[in-house]
């Protein structure tokens, strides 16, 4: 995040020098308008008294020159040289000596030429600290003061206003501090509310920061339904190639505006299920209204699925697991004592072939309960996954070998196709070997001893995330059944425990992995989406 504070010094600065020299500019422009006025006004001679009523002359040479220093001091200003000090006192002394010369050939201070004095000091005083405020009323009193001495000494006009001038030169003064408490205060605000627009920024990151840096998705969506804001999370989980904010929703995610529109309708059910189109990640959208009304806008939190399930997993294991051992306290024995006497009881000679045959299904029918108990328990047993990255080509053809060796399965009927071949993933090798053979035994199983299976990997278009798919050409399965698939317990054959698929699911889940069954008009896929290997540490211990 980029450094953006200020430190007490810049922002006194700031707000005295920076910023200032707008005002001075402002002060300028107010100068050279009065100075042409005035111009314009001895130049086509529209000199109604008392203005040069005493001194024509005086007046028009006061002018003039008065003309070409605001000329002069705009130019200055513009330019900020010299010093902006040093600008300030010197357009303002320079007001002064200039007004007061045109009071003095216009009558004096009955001339009314002292409130334009009085605006000189405010400007002045407004630009500069307080000392020099009082300096520049002092100035001008006695400059006022000096033209009643010399109406005085050289009598130009018959009447002295002593009184007057006095109650001017206290307007001075009041002016000067009114108009630099007034700036003091202006100058105290300003630097107020460049702290708080320093902190604002700085907040501002700081939230833009934790917002792209969270592994939840964020999605903010105003009224119309255009995006305002989307974390890197949400970028991924909705399987888009950049952040499009300011888009609207429609054109981005779809599926989102239906779970919007769904949940508006019923604001009581905030949290969906979602997945992205064409893509294999699962993702768990939530909507919270960010006015009082949902319709001003809305945020949604987007969480992956499969992390989600893999928080709950060891909560889940732990709970197998006492029930596995409950199992096994409640089954196996008895189950070990029936096995026993079945066998005790096929040894006798006295049995004749219905006899035997009840022993056979006793005894095939304990092997198969034996069976459950044996994975279930292994479920129970499971221990947190412990993910590694792996170069899948060498690893898949060990596989292979190590399949084919095991089973009655052919080497020709098993074929790999990786593209690209340097692929890798990040998975725990051996629950990826389980889950594996467990989807390559099944496919031999339903599809005969002769089925063909393509182990095919590659990368998803939508999320670039791995996969791994185990496809056959056996006779597939009912559509009533692919739903089902993945249910404890659930199975299509007699003989089956209907844990397999279900176990294989868990320990891909435990992997931050996802195991899906693809429809297809021949034959079963199941795909396996890895998670992402560039995101480091994703999975967790």
């Amino acid at each position: 995040m980029a450094a953006t504070a200020l430190t007490e010094v810049e922002l006194d600065s700031a707000a005295r020098a920076g910023p200032a020299w707008t005002p001075l500019g402002y002060f300028n422009a107010y100068r050279v308008v009065l100075a042409t006025l005035l111009v314009a006004l001895v130049v086509w001679r529209l000199d109604p008294a008392p203005r040069g009523e005493f001194d024509v002359e005086l007046f028009r040479v006061a002018t003039i020159g008065y003309w070409l220093f605001a000329l002069l001091s705009a130019t200055a200003s513009y330019w900020r040289w010299p010093a902006f000090g040093f600008q300030v006192f010197v357009q303002v002394v320079a007001d002064i000596v200039a007004i007061t010369t045109m009071m003095h050939a216009s009558g004096g201070v009955a001339s009314g030429f002292g409130m334009l004095l009085v605006v000189a000091i405010a400007g002045g005083s407004i630009l500069t600290d307080g000392r020099i405020a009082i300096l520049f009323a002092a100035i001008a009193s006695m400059a006022v003061l000096a033209q009643q001495l010399a109406v005085w000494l050289y009598d130009p006009f018959p009447a002295l206003n002593y009184p007057h001038a006095g109650m001017l030169g206290a307007a001075f003064f009041a002016t000067a501090y009114l108009a630099h408490l007034s700036a003091r205060r202006i100058r105290a605000s300003e630097a107020l509310a460049a702290r708080r627009e320093v902190d604002l920024a700085n907040l501002a990151q700081l939230n833009d920061h934790i917002i792209q840096r969270m592994q939840s998705g964020i999605l903010a969506i105003d009224g119309e339904q255009r995006i305002r804001v989307m974390n890197k999370s949400a970028q991924r989980l909705l399987g888009l190639a950049s952040q499009p904010v300011g888009a609207h929703l429609d054109g981005v995610a779809p599926g989102v505006v239906g779970l919007l529109h769904r949940w508006r309708a019923d604001p009581e059910h905030a949290t969906y299920i979602h997945q992205p189109d064409g893509g294999h990640i699962r993702v768990q959208a939530s909507f919270a209204a960010i006015g009082p009304d949902a319709d001003d806008g809305v945020v949604v939190f987007l969480e992956d699925v499969a992390a989600m399930t893999q928080r709950a997993h060891q909560l889940k294991l732990a709970s197998l697991g006492r029930l596995a051992a409950s199992i096994a306290h409640e089954i196996r024995n008895p189950l070990a004592a029936v096995s026993h006497a079945n066998q005790l009881l096929a040894e006798s000679e006295h049995l004749d072939k219905a006899d035997r045959r009840l022993i056979h299904i006793i005894r095939d029918n304990a092997e198969r309960m034996n069976g459950i108990v044996e994975n279930v328990l292994q479920l129970g047993r499971g221990k947190a996954a412990t993910p590694e990255m792996l170069d899948l080509a060498p690893w898949v053809s060990t596989f292979v070998s190590e399949f084919v060796s095991g089973t009655k399965a052919q080497a020709e009927q098993l074929v790999v196709e990786l593209e690209p071949p340097d692929l890798r993933v990040r998975v725990d090798p051996s629950q990826l070997r389980q889950v594996l053979w467990n989807l390559c035994e099944n496919a031999l199983r339903h599809g005969g001893e002769q089925c063909r299976i393509v182990l095919r990997g590659g990368i998803t278009a939508d999320t670039r995330r791995p996969f791994l798919e185990v496809e056959d050409d056996g006779p597939g399965l009912p559509p009533e059944a692919a739903e089902q698939i993945f249910e404890p317990f659930f199975t299509t054959r007699a003989d089956g425990t209907g844990l397999g698929l279900f176990i294989a699911r868990e320990m891909c889940e435990g992997n931050q992995a996802s195991l899906f069954h693809l429809p297809t008009e021949r034959g079963c896929t199941f795909r396996i989406v890895f998670v992402d290997p560039r995101r480091q540490g994703a999975v967790a211990a």
